[in-house]
Protein backbone atom coordinates (compact mmCIF):
# COMPACT_ATOMS: atom_id res chain seq x y z
CA UNK A 1 0.00 0.00 0.00
CA UNK A 2 1.15 3.60 -0.28
CA UNK A 3 -0.51 7.06 0.19
CA UNK A 4 -2.15 8.62 -2.84
CA UNK A 5 0.04 7.25 -5.86
CA UNK A 6 -0.20 3.24 -6.32
CA UNK A 7 0.82 0.62 -8.94
CA UNK A 8 -3.22 1.21 -10.25
CA UNK A 9 -3.08 4.93 -10.70
CA UNK A 10 -3.31 5.65 -14.30
CA UNK A 11 -1.80 9.27 -14.99
CA UNK A 12 -1.48 11.88 -17.51
CA UNK A 13 0.50 14.49 -18.35
CA UNK A 14 -0.04 17.87 -19.26
CA UNK A 15 2.57 19.40 -21.31
CA UNK A 16 3.41 16.09 -22.37
CA UNK A 17 5.37 17.50 -25.65
CA UNK A 18 7.34 19.98 -24.12
CA UNK A 19 10.90 19.40 -23.30
CA UNK A 20 10.47 18.66 -19.46
CA UNK A 21 7.26 16.94 -19.94
CA UNK A 22 8.79 14.61 -22.59
CA UNK A 23 11.71 13.55 -21.00
CA UNK A 24 10.16 12.77 -17.60
CA UNK A 25 7.04 11.00 -18.91
CA UNK A 26 9.47 8.47 -20.26
CA UNK A 27 11.38 8.62 -17.03
CA UNK A 28 7.89 7.47 -14.86
CA UNK A 29 7.49 4.76 -17.50
CA UNK A 30 10.83 3.15 -17.27
CA UNK A 31 9.83 3.35 -13.56
CA UNK A 32 6.68 1.15 -14.17
CA UNK A 33 4.07 4.19 -14.06
CA UNK A 34 0.88 3.75 -15.83
CA UNK A 35 0.77 6.60 -17.83
CA UNK A 36 -1.97 6.72 -20.21
CA UNK A 37 -1.77 9.88 -22.29
CA UNK A 38 -1.16 13.51 -22.02
CA UNK A 39 -2.51 16.63 -22.65
CA UNK A 40 -2.05 19.96 -25.29
CA UNK A 41 -4.17 21.32 -26.81
CA UNK A 42 -2.10 22.36 -29.98
CA UNK A 43 -1.44 18.66 -30.87
CA UNK A 44 -4.87 16.95 -29.68
CA UNK A 45 -5.45 13.93 -31.89
CA UNK A 46 -1.72 12.88 -32.20
CA UNK A 47 0.23 10.55 -30.62
CA UNK A 48 3.88 10.50 -28.81
CA UNK A 49 6.56 7.68 -29.21
CA UNK A 50 8.52 6.87 -25.93
CA UNK A 51 10.35 3.86 -26.92
CA UNK A 52 7.60 1.90 -28.86
CA UNK A 53 4.96 2.95 -26.18
CA UNK A 54 2.58 5.23 -27.94
CA UNK A 55 0.91 7.73 -26.00
CA UNK A 56 -2.08 9.77 -27.24
CA UNK A 57 -2.61 12.95 -27.05
CA UNK A 58 -6.01 14.79 -25.90
CA UNK A 59 -7.48 18.62 -26.02
CA UNK A 60 -8.50 18.81 -22.37
CA UNK A 61 -7.94 16.76 -19.33
CA UNK A 62 -11.84 16.08 -18.99
CA UNK A 63 -11.52 14.57 -22.37
CA UNK A 64 -7.92 12.33 -21.38
CA UNK A 65 -10.27 11.59 -17.74
CA UNK A 66 -12.87 10.18 -20.15
CA UNK A 67 -10.98 8.32 -22.60
CA UNK A 68 -8.32 6.53 -19.90
CA UNK A 69 -9.50 6.54 -16.59
CA UNK A 70 -6.78 8.75 -15.48
CA UNK A 71 -6.92 9.71 -12.01
CA UNK A 72 -3.63 11.85 -11.45
CA UNK A 73 -2.86 14.14 -13.69
CA UNK A 74 1.59 15.35 -13.36
CA UNK A 75 1.65 19.04 -14.83
CA UNK A 76 4.49 20.17 -16.67
CA UNK A 77 3.77 23.87 -18.24
CA UNK A 78 5.48 27.05 -18.17
CA UNK A 79 4.63 29.07 -15.00
CA UNK A 80 2.70 31.57 -16.81
CA UNK A 81 0.02 28.96 -18.09
CA UNK A 82 0.37 27.20 -14.88
CA UNK A 83 -2.84 28.61 -13.05
CA UNK A 84 -5.22 27.78 -16.42
CA UNK A 85 -3.56 23.85 -15.92
CA UNK A 86 -4.43 23.72 -13.00
CA UNK A 87 -8.19 25.22 -12.99
CA UNK A 88 -8.55 22.87 -15.75
CA UNK A 89 -7.65 19.51 -13.85
CA UNK A 90 -9.98 20.96 -11.04
CA UNK A 91 -12.79 21.36 -13.30
CA UNK A 92 -11.93 17.80 -14.51
CA UNK A 93 -12.18 16.90 -10.83
CA UNK A 94 -9.02 14.69 -11.16
CA UNK A 95 -8.14 12.91 -8.12
CA UNK A 96 -4.64 14.52 -7.75
CA UNK A 97 -2.82 17.09 -9.37
CA UNK A 98 0.94 17.21 -8.92
CA UNK A 99 2.36 20.80 -9.70
CA UNK A 100 6.59 20.21 -10.56
CA UNK A 101 6.65 23.97 -12.34
CA UNK A 102 9.38 26.53 -10.42
CA UNK A 103 8.11 30.09 -10.41
CA UNK A 104 4.42 30.11 -10.27
CA UNK A 105 3.55 33.52 -9.02
CA UNK A 106 2.20 33.46 -5.64
CA UNK A 107 -1.11 34.96 -6.61
CA UNK A 108 -1.61 32.73 -9.08
CA UNK A 109 -1.38 29.27 -6.24
CA UNK A 110 -3.28 31.61 -4.07
CA UNK A 111 -6.24 31.61 -7.15
CA UNK A 112 -5.97 27.68 -7.74
CA UNK A 113 -6.06 26.95 -4.37
CA UNK A 114 -8.85 28.87 -3.34
CA UNK A 115 -10.79 27.60 -6.40
CA UNK A 116 -10.39 24.31 -5.32
CA UNK A 117 -11.45 24.84 -1.49
CA UNK A 118 -14.94 26.56 -3.53
CA UNK A 119 -14.83 23.85 -5.22
CA UNK A 120 -15.04 20.98 -2.35
CA UNK A 121 -11.59 20.20 -2.77
CA UNK A 122 -12.21 17.15 -5.31
CA UNK A 123 -9.07 17.43 -6.33
CA UNK A 124 -5.72 17.10 -4.24
CA UNK A 125 -3.17 19.39 -5.03
CA UNK A 126 0.58 18.60 -4.64
CA UNK A 127 3.02 21.69 -4.95
CA UNK A 128 3.70 23.54 -7.24
CA UNK A 129 7.42 23.71 -7.59
CA UNK A 130 7.55 20.13 -5.94
CA UNK A 131 9.52 17.03 -7.07
CA UNK A 132 6.31 14.85 -6.91
CA UNK A 133 5.27 11.55 -5.16
CA UNK A 134 7.08 8.14 -5.40
CA UNK A 135 6.16 4.76 -4.26
CA UNK A 136 8.78 2.83 -5.05
CA UNK A 137 7.68 -0.30 -6.66
CA UNK A 138 4.58 1.04 -7.75
CA UNK A 139 4.66 4.07 -9.07
CA UNK A 140 6.59 7.51 -9.72
CA UNK A 141 4.43 10.92 -10.44
CA UNK A 142 7.55 13.74 -10.92
CA UNK A 143 10.67 14.05 -11.29
CA UNK A 144 12.01 11.54 -8.10
CA UNK A 145 14.45 9.25 -9.21
CA UNK A 146 12.88 5.81 -9.11
CA UNK A 147 16.61 4.12 -8.42
CA UNK A 148 16.96 5.41 -5.20
CA UNK A 149 15.70 2.93 -2.71
CA UNK A 150 13.74 0.17 -2.57
CA UNK A 151 9.95 -0.42 -1.70
CA UNK A 152 9.78 -0.67 2.03
CA UNK A 153 7.71 0.95 5.60
CA UNK A 154 9.43 4.41 5.44
CA UNK A 155 7.03 7.28 4.88
CA UNK A 156 8.52 10.46 3.74
CA UNK A 157 7.38 14.21 3.48
CA UNK A 158 9.62 17.36 2.43
CA UNK A 159 9.74 19.96 1.49
CA UNK A 160 12.77 19.68 -0.38
CA UNK A 161 13.83 18.15 -3.67
CA UNK A 162 16.84 17.08 -3.21
CA UNK A 163 16.60 16.57 0.15
CA UNK A 164 14.08 13.95 -0.52
CA UNK A 165 16.19 12.08 -2.82
CA UNK A 166 19.58 12.08 -0.13
CA UNK A 167 17.21 10.91 2.52
CA UNK A 168 15.47 8.21 0.70
CA UNK A 169 18.83 7.34 -0.43
CA UNK A 170 20.63 7.16 2.98
CA UNK A 171 17.74 5.05 4.24
CA UNK A 172 17.58 2.58 1.38
CA UNK A 173 18.09 -0.52 3.46
CA UNK A 174 14.83 0.05 4.12
CA UNK A 175 13.18 1.29 2.07
CA UNK A 176 10.10 3.21 1.31
CA UNK A 177 5.94 3.29 1.10
CA UNK A 178 5.82 6.53 -0.53
CA UNK A 179 8.17 9.97 -0.22
CA UNK A 180 5.94 13.20 -0.83
CA UNK A 181 7.93 16.09 -2.01
CA UNK A 182 5.16 18.95 -1.30
CA UNK A 183 7.69 22.04 -2.48
CA UNK A 184 9.03 25.04 -0.87
CA UNK A 185 6.37 27.82 -1.96
CA UNK A 186 4.57 30.17 0.17
CA UNK A 187 1.38 28.55 -0.98
CA UNK A 188 1.17 24.91 -1.13
CA UNK A 189 -1.79 22.63 -2.19
CA UNK A 190 -0.83 19.59 0.22
CA UNK A 191 0.55 20.65 3.75
CA UNK A 192 3.25 18.39 6.01
CA UNK A 193 0.05 17.61 8.38
CA UNK A 194 -2.09 16.02 5.12
CA UNK A 195 0.72 13.69 4.91
CA UNK A 196 1.35 13.49 8.06
CA UNK A 197 -2.23 11.98 8.65
CA UNK A 198 -2.24 9.88 5.47
CA UNK A 199 0.92 8.36 6.82
CA UNK A 200 -0.65 7.50 10.20
CA UNK A 201 -3.53 6.12 8.41
CA UNK A 202 -1.57 3.86 6.30
CA UNK A 203 -0.76 0.20 7.66
CA UNK A 204 2.00 0.04 5.69
CA UNK A 205 3.95 3.00 7.20
CA UNK A 206 5.85 2.63 10.20
CA UNK A 207 7.76 5.31 10.78
CA UNK A 208 7.76 8.88 9.30
CA UNK A 209 10.33 11.36 7.90
CA UNK A 210 9.66 15.01 8.25
CA UNK A 211 11.71 17.66 6.15
CA UNK A 212 11.01 21.24 6.82
CA UNK A 213 12.93 24.74 6.00
CA UNK A 214 13.33 27.84 7.59
CA UNK A 215 10.52 30.15 6.90
CA UNK A 216 6.44 30.22 8.20
CA UNK A 217 5.10 28.41 10.65
CA UNK A 218 3.97 25.40 8.75
CA UNK A 219 6.76 22.70 10.67
CA UNK A 220 5.37 24.85 13.92
CA UNK A 221 1.60 23.76 13.04
CA UNK A 222 2.85 20.36 12.06
CA UNK A 223 4.43 19.95 15.97
CA UNK A 224 0.84 20.45 17.28
CA UNK A 225 -0.30 17.89 14.58
CA UNK A 226 1.83 15.26 15.65
CA UNK A 227 0.93 15.84 19.47
CA UNK A 228 -2.30 15.31 18.91
CA UNK A 229 -3.02 13.04 16.73
CA UNK A 230 0.64 10.92 15.39
CA UNK A 231 1.37 7.49 17.14
CA UNK A 232 4.07 6.35 14.79
CA UNK A 233 7.96 7.41 15.41
CA UNK A 234 8.26 10.51 13.25
CA UNK A 235 12.46 11.93 13.13
CA UNK A 236 12.65 15.64 11.33
CA UNK A 237 15.24 17.79 9.70
CA UNK A 238 15.13 21.56 9.25
CA UNK A 239 17.08 22.66 6.32
CA UNK A 240 18.58 26.37 7.27
CA UNK A 241 20.54 26.06 10.77
CA UNK A 242 22.88 27.84 9.65
CA UNK A 243 21.20 30.74 7.32
CA UNK A 244 21.30 34.38 8.11
CA UNK A 245 18.21 36.28 9.27
CA UNK A 246 16.22 38.43 6.93
CA UNK A 247 17.58 36.25 4.16
CA UNK A 248 15.37 34.20 1.33
CA UNK A 249 17.03 30.65 1.36
CA UNK A 250 16.22 29.25 -2.47
CA UNK A 251 12.39 28.64 -1.34
CA UNK A 252 10.01 31.21 -1.90
CA UNK A 253 8.54 30.61 1.38
CA UNK A 254 12.24 30.11 3.13
CA UNK A 255 12.62 33.74 4.44
CA UNK A 256 12.88 34.62 8.11
CA UNK A 257 12.70 37.82 10.54
CA UNK A 258 13.11 37.97 14.13
CA UNK A 259 13.20 34.96 15.78
CA UNK A 260 9.93 33.68 13.73
CA UNK A 261 10.39 30.89 11.41
CA UNK A 262 14.15 29.91 12.39
CA UNK A 263 14.95 26.45 12.10
CA UNK A 264 15.87 26.42 16.40
CA UNK A 265 12.78 27.55 16.76
CA UNK A 266 11.05 24.98 14.95
CA UNK A 267 13.62 21.97 16.26
CA UNK A 268 12.19 23.27 19.48
CA UNK A 269 8.39 23.10 18.62
CA UNK A 270 8.78 19.34 17.34
CA UNK A 271 11.47 18.25 19.88
CA UNK A 272 8.43 19.28 22.02
CA UNK A 273 6.16 17.12 20.61
CA UNK A 274 8.10 13.64 20.84
CA UNK A 275 9.69 14.30 17.15
CA UNK A 276 13.86 13.65 17.22
CA UNK A 277 15.52 16.77 15.08
CA UNK A 278 18.78 16.10 13.29
CA UNK A 279 20.94 18.51 12.66
CA UNK A 280 22.11 17.28 9.49
CA UNK A 281 20.14 15.10 7.16
CA UNK A 282 22.94 12.49 7.69
CA UNK A 283 22.30 12.27 11.26
CA UNK A 284 18.64 12.49 10.77
CA UNK A 285 18.68 9.31 8.78
CA UNK A 286 20.53 7.64 12.00
CA UNK A 287 18.20 9.05 14.15
CA UNK A 288 15.51 7.12 11.73
CA UNK A 289 17.77 3.93 11.70
CA UNK A 290 18.11 3.60 15.30
CA UNK A 291 13.90 3.67 15.13
CA UNK A 292 13.57 0.73 12.47
CA UNK A 293 16.38 -1.49 13.46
Amino acid sequence: MAIWLTKDSKVIVQGITGGEGSKHTKRMLAAGTQVVGGVNPRKAGTKVDFDGTELPVFATVAEAIKETGADVSVIFVPPAFTKAAVLEAIDAEIGLAIVITEGVPVQDSAAFWAYNVAKGEKTRIIGPNCPGIASPGASNAGIIPADITPQGRIGLVSKSGTLTYQLMYELREFGFSTAVGIGGDPIIGTTHIDALKAFQDDPDTDAIVMIGEIGGDAEERAAEFIKANVTKPVVGYIAGFTAPPGKTMGHAGAIISGSAGTADAKKIALEAAGVKVGKTPSETAQLMREIMS
